[in-house]
């Protein structure tokens, strides 16, 4: 069932949980996310960055794919299709355009006054779609000064009424190179004030106890990635060192299957659980 995040995310909020959002790549892992996520009855946001569209063929093609493995696969549960790190109002209105449900819209670049007047075209034409909003304040990295201000996040959620929030809390994409440190604490105050959905991006190889208490601080939706992709290479690797003489294209990919499921297996019972 496709979706926009709104329902999701507010229910996940409102149960002290969190919703994962797995980047797809290809085809195939595309179809495993599908599947391992109806296995655990977990909803997913499906992301996706404006290179891997074009590396896959287009919005449309990459809106029909996962539509189509809906319904051949039956799935049960609820999948938003969601572009991540749209650079710009034109990036936006293409996956809107093309059936995407759910944009991000990072402005984060710019000045608060320009992030605002950008976000907010974005969300004025995500609208006539209903199509759910994500936008970002701050920048995601270790630096302490490009943290979010909580004043602005109060500001730029208000003015620009998007559906939710990447607040830069302490967190980077890619590898940690060190013990991530997360501001908590401007979390919290940033999901009381503010009162909507927060997302975590960088969630890749956070300790699970920074992810719960992050979820308690507010955070309901969680970006993973990279830890699919090194899983998956990871496996692909031993496989063609073990099978030298394997050249079926369709061998080779699927070897990182069932690495790909255990990771998706434990972000999701790491996430939706209380414990």
């Amino acid at each position: 069932m496709i979706v926009n995040s709104t329902e999701i995310l507010k229910k996940a909020r409102k149960k002290g949980i969190a919703i994962p959002q797995f980047n797809i790549n290809n085809l195939e892992w595309t179809k495993y996310i599908l599947e391992e996520c109806n296995k655990n009855n977990s909803p997913v946001i499906l992301g996706i960055t404006e290179k891997t569209v074009n590396y896959m063929g287009g919005y449309k093609v990459v809106s029909n794919l996962i539509k189509d493995l809906d319904s051949s696969l039956s799935i049960k549960i609820p999948i938003v299709i969601h572009l991540d790190h749209g650079s710009s109002f034109e990036a936006c209105k293409e996956a809107i355009d093309n059936g995407f449900t759910s944009v991000m819209i990072d402005a984060s670049r710019l000045s608060l006054e320009e992030n605002i007047k950008l976000t907010k075209k974005v969300v004025e034409y995500a609208e006539k779609y209903t199509v759910t909003v994500e936008a970002e304040l701050g920048s995601i990295g270790n630096n302490t000064k490009l943290y979010t201000n909580l004043e602005e996040a109060i500001e730029f959620t208000k003015k620009t009424k998007i559906d939710s929030l990447a607040p830069a809390i302490g967190t980077v994409h890619g590898i940690y190179q060190e013990q991530a440190k997360l501001d908590l604490n401007l979390c919290d105050q940033i999901s009381k004030f503010t009162n909507i959905p927060l997302v975590l991006h960088g969630g890749s190889g956070l300790d699970e106890i920074i992810i719960k208490q992050a979820i308690k601080a507010g955070i309901t939706k969680i970006n993973i990635n990279t830890e699919l992709q090194i899983a998956w290479s990871n496996a692909l690797k031993k496989y063609l060192i073990e099978n030298g003489r394997i050249y079926d294209p369709r061998k080779i990919i699927s070897s990182g299957e069932k690495e790909i499921k255990r990771v998706i297996r434990e972000k999701i019972d790491i996430m939706q659980s209380n414990k």
